[in-house]
């Protein structure tokens, strides 16, 4: 899979891309992550990129030229499957999009700033709106870095045991059951029994309970939406 992000700080994205599983990815040549700093594109010598308003008001906006500029000439090399704007008025981020998401060969994440991009560019490019939750930040560049990190780690051959993403959070509408590691007792509080008795069937029956018991008290939400 190959990522592409716009962005006028692409600084932000140094880190969260070369470290641990992400880095993991992209040494095993199963994703690369590009990203393009917008003012490349700029409308003049100075970098601009962003106007004022028309109609007044407070705030910037990322101007139509250099984005489209940047979104034509990158689709012509590597024809995108998805062109996602990250913006808090966006389709919030879900599992079941990441799951989506990892199956196309190449993305294109815009990174917003100021008040926005300007609202033609979302009219004629961007296929996807997607926000990571009810709440705003000051540019998209984190937004993508989360979004990007769900979408690799479950790319078959990322992770060491290929199956361990299947068993997260979200993958079947129920949160992940408690999990232990040694020893096997610790200042007193012993592991559950269950886990200890070789039965894989009772632990898969007692893992299956307490993740429902934890959905249940914590996000019954989505038990209301798997119905």
């Amino acid at each position: 899979m190959t990522i592409h992000i716009i962005s006028v700080v692409p600084e932000l994205l140094e880190s969260p891309f070369s470290h641990s599983i992400m880095k993991r990815a992209a040494d095993k040549g199963l994703m690369t992550v590009t990203v393009h700093h917008l003012r490349d594109w700029a409308v003049n010598a100075y970098g601009m990129v962003d106007d004022y308003q028309f109609g007044g008001g407070a705030g910037m906006v990322m101007m139509c030229e250099p984005l489209v500029n940047a979104i034509e000439e990158l689709n012509a090399k590597f024809a995108f499957d998805e062109i996602i704007y990250l913006t808090p008025d966006g389709v919030v981020f879900e599992q079941g999009m990441a799951n989506a998401l990892s199956l196309k060969n190449s993305l294109l994440f815009i990174c917003g700033h100021y008040k926005g991009i300007d609202q033609r560019v979302r009219d004629h490019f961007i296929t996807k709106e997607i926000s990571i939750g009810d709440f705003v930040l000051s540019g998209g560049e984190l937004a993508a870095a989360v979004i990007v990190d769900a979408i690799g780690r479950i790319i078959p051959g990322v992770l060491n045991d290929e199956t361990s993403a299947l068993f997260d959070s979200f993958q079947d509408n129920l949160l992940a059951p408690p999990v232990y590691t040694r020893p096997e007792e610790f200042r007193g509080w012993k592991v559950p029994d269950v886990l200890m008795s070789g039965d894989h069937k009772k632990i898969e029956d007692w893992r299956f309970d307490q993740a429902l018991a934890r959905t249940s008290e914590r996000r019954p939400d989505l038990i209301r939406n798997d119905e």
